[in-house]
């Protein structure tokens, strides 16, 4: 064994090492720490750690820490820094700064949640036009990679073409795959930047809306049981639901009216 590790260039201690399966409260850790966060998103890594040893959990904060990295969860104050980009992609200015929001179309955002499932999780993107609330599109994937957000954005783009799209700076949504579509179509890309954390706040609102009226009451079975009850969800969101801040019409009303092409901010 040790010429064999010696030719392959392998410590002795790296072969004979046994991964340390996750804790079992792992996952009740991560439903805890979902459900608390869509109650509180204001609340960071510190306050996480204290509001779970207020219940009963025995955690520090350094796994607290990994666990809302985990979940893809940040909490949402004025920083100097937002969601960080990975090393080389490009950062775009922000482009919303007293621009008023007038129609649908004009401005499209777009974020990432968990979602738990009866044994572990997946994450969903969602792209929601900001005036109509409107979620245009939508995805699942078990991983947080780019490759969920770019499906989305294909679902998204052949079904309208914004005039600004505005993620946060999250790897995903600065990736070459994700940027490089949108200036494909010709849309103009805009990015949260210093002391604008509060920019999402309508996805925020749209993921309390999932947790609350969907995922809390449920309990997914399998990532298909998930996908499904989700498509029904967006679809009573869209069509159905009663929106107090769109007069209570539904999304789907009110993004119908929206201008025609030539019409909106920032076409060519």
């Amino acid at each position: 064994m040790t010429v064999q590790c010696a030719l392959l260039g392998v410590p002795r201690s790296s072969w004979y090492y046994q991964p340390v399966p996750p804790s079992a409260t792992t996952p009740e850790l991560l439903d805890r720490l979902d459900e608390q966060y869509t109650r509180t998103p204001f609340y960071g890594s510190r306050r996480m750690t204290a509001w779970l040893r207020s219940v009963g959990y025995v955690v520090n904060r350094k796994r607290v820490r990994r666990l809302l990295q985990l979940l893809g969860l940040a909490a949402i104050y004025p920083k100097p820094k937002t969601s960080t980009p990975a090393p080389g992609h490009r950062l775009y200015p922000y482009l919303l700064r007293g621009l008023p929001i007038t129609h649908a179309d004009q401005v499209w955002s777009s974020d990432i949640t968990y979602i738990r499932l009866a044994q572990g999780w997946v994450y969903l993107v969602a792209i929601l036009d900001w005036y109509s609330r409107y979620v245009v599109a939508w995805a699942v994937s078990n991983t947080l990679a780019s490759t969920s957000c770019v499906r989305a954005l294909e679902q998204a783009l052949a079904r309208g073409r914004p005039g600004i799209f505005n993620p946060d700076q999250g790897s995903q949504f600065t990736s070459q795959a994700f940027t490089g579509r949108l200036r494909e179509a010709e849309v103009r890309i805009s990015m949260d930047g210093r002391g604008r954390a509060l920019d999402n706040g309508f996805v925020e609102r749209l993921w309390r809306s999932v947790k609350y009226e969907a995922v809390y009451l449920k309990s997914y079975a399998s990532v298909p049981a998930a996908i499904a009850s989700l498509a029904a969800y967006f679809r009573f969101y869209n069509e159905e639901r009663l929106h107090q801040a769109l007069d209570y019409r539904t999304p789907a009303t009110v993004y119908a009216e929206r201008t025609q092409p030539e019409a909106r901010l920032g076409s060519a």
